[in-house]
C-alpha cells in the first residue's frame, strides 16, 4: 500500500510518498513559494540526488499537480501511475472538539474544518486549499485528515477548561486544545516499544522542543494534560513566543504601549521567547554561541527556557501519580545535549539520571539513562508523516 502525506502551509506544501509494506519513504519534498515569484519544487527520491524544478505555481492545485508529475516522471519519478496510490494523509492542525482521531474526510469534515478557521486562521485555511486540491487532482482517492489537536481529546475537563465564566465556553469553545498531537502520540508509541511494555501501562511526559514546544502527560497511552492551550502561545517560552504569562499583561502593555490587538498578538507570538529575551536570536545554536561568549541575556533565556521546561515535568509527575520516563523529541530535544541537561538537572529525586556520554549522541533513537535510573530517559526524533501514514492506512483498511 503506497500512502502519500501532505502538510500544506500558506505559500508551502510538504510531502512525504510511503510504502507502507515497508514503512519506508519512497520520495519526499517541498512546493516553495506558492503563489509568489520564483516557485519550485524540491524532489528527492528515494537514494538519489534532489532535483530543483523551477515553475510558476499560481496555486496549491497547481503545486499538486507539479507533486504528481515528479512522482510518476520516468527519470526521477518513483511510480508508474498515481492508481498506485491507495488514500492521501493530510495533516490538519486544528479539529476543534469535534475529532478525537483520525477520520476519512467527507462534506461533513470538511464543514467542520472550516467552522474551525477561527480557531486557526493561519493554519487550516491552507491544510483545506490542500485538501480540496487533491480531491480535484485525485478523484476518488479516500483522504484522511490526522489532527494535530485530536491526541488532546482525552483530556479531563479539569484540564481543559478555563477559570473563565462556562458560558463563554459553551459559546465560543474557548478552551485548552493542545498541539503537536501527532509527534506526542508518536513518540510515546515509540517510548512503549523501546521499553518493551504495553503503553497502557505506562505514564510517560514526552517533551516536543522546537522553535514551538509543547510538554504532554501521556498516561496509559492516552493525552491527560499538555503546555500549549487555546493557541500554540501557551506553556513554556519557545523562539519567539512568550509562553504562559500573567494575562493582565496584556492589558497593561496595550495602555502602556498604545498597542492594537494585532500589536500585541504579535509581540506576544512573534517578537518574545527567547528571542525576546536574549535579543540575540530565536535560534537556540545563536543563543548558545552567544551565552558561551559571556553574553548574560542569551545565558538567561536559555535558563529560562529550561526552567519552564522542568517545571512542566514535575507538575506532570505529580498529576500522573508518577512517571516511568521522559520522552526528548523534535530539533532541540533530539539534538541539543546542553539542554537536555539543563532541563534535567536537579530532578535526581525523582530518579532521573542521565548517562552524559550518552546523552552527546545527536538525532538518534537512544535510552540516556544510567543503569540505575528508575525513571528512563529518551530521546526519539519525531516522525510525524510516518504516524499520518500509518493513521491512514489503518482508516482506509477499515473501509473495506
Amino acid at each position: 500500500m503506497k500512502i502519500l502525506v501532505i502538510n500544506a502551509g500558506s505559500s508551502s506544501l510538504k510531502y512525504q510518498l510511503f510504502d507502507m509494506d515497508k514503512e519506508e519513504v519512497l520520495a519526499k519534498g517541498l512546493c516553495e513559494r506558492i503563489g509568489i515569484e520564483g516557485s519550485q519544487l524540491k524532489h528527492q527520491p528515494k537514494d538519489q540526488d534532489t532535483v530543483i524544478i523551477s515553475n510558476p505555481m499560481k496555486n496549491h492545485a497547481d503545486a499538486i499537480r507539479m507533486v504528481i508529475d515528479a512522482l510518476v516522471d520516468p527519470a526521477y519519478g518513483v511510480i508508474k501511475d498515481m492508481s498506485e496510490i491507495t488514500a492521501v494523509g493530510h495533516r490538519v492542525v486544528h479539529g476543534g472538539e469535534a475529532f478525537s482521531g483520525s477520520v476519512i474526510i467527507d462534506a461533513q469534515v470538511m464543514k467542520v474544518l472550516n467552522a474551525c478557521i477561527d480557531l486557526a486562521p493561519l493554519h487550516n485555511p491552507p491544510n483545506i486549499i490542500g485538501i480540496e486540491a487533491c480531491k480535484e487532482a485525485m478523484p476518488g482517492v479516500p483522504m484522511v485528515g490526522v489532527f494535530d489537536t485530536a491526541f488532546h481529546q482525552t483530556m479531563p475537563p479539569e484540564a481543559y477548561l478555563y477559570a473563565i465564566p462556562y458560558e463563554l465556553y459553551e459559546k465560543h469553545k474557548i478552551r485548552k486544545y493542545g498541539f503537536h498531537g501527532t509527534s506526542h502520540k508518536y513518540v510515546a508509541e515509540r517510548a512503549a516499544k523501546l521499553l518493551k511494555k504495553p503503553i497502557e501501562q505506562l505514564k510517560i511526559i514526552t517533551c516536543h522542543l522546537g522553535n514551538g514546544s509543547s510538554i504532554t502527560a501521556v498516561k496509559n497511552g492516552k493525552s491527560v494534560d499538555t503546555s500549549m492551550g487555546f493557541t500554540p502561545l501557551a506553556g513554556v517560552a519557545m523562539g519567539t513566543r512568550s509562553g504562559m504569562i500573567d494575562p493582565a499583561i496584556v492589558t497593561f502593555l496595550m495602555e502602556k504601549e498604545n498597542l492594537s490587538i494585532k500589536e500585541v498578538n504579535d509581540l506576544l507570538n512573534k517578537k518574545s521567547g527567547v528571542l525576546g529575551i536574549s535579543g540575540v536570536s530565536s535560534d537556540f545554536r545563536d543563543i548558545h554561541a552567544a551565552a558561551d561568549e559571556g553574553n548574560k541575556r542569551a545565558r538567561l533565556a536559555l535558563d529560562i527556557f529550561a526552567y519552564s521546561v522542568k517545571k512542566y515535568i514535575g507538575t506532570y509527575a505529580a498529576i500522573m501519580g508518577g512517571v516511568d520516563a521522559i520522552v526528548f523529541t523534535a530539533g532541540i530535544g533530539e539534538n541539543n545535549a546542553k539542554m537536555r541537561t539543563g532541563i534535567l538537572s536537579g530532578l535526581e529525586f525523582m530518579g532521573i539520571k542521565i548517562d552524559e556520554e550518552k546523552n552527546a549522541i545527536r538525532g538518534k533513537e537512544i535510552d540516556i539513562s544510567t543503569p540505575d535510573a528508575s525513571v528512563r530517559t529518551l530521546v526519539i526524533p519525531t516522525n510525524e508523516e510516518l504516524m499520518i501514514a500509518l493513521d491512514t492506512k489503518k482508516l482506509v483498511e477499515n473501509m473495506k
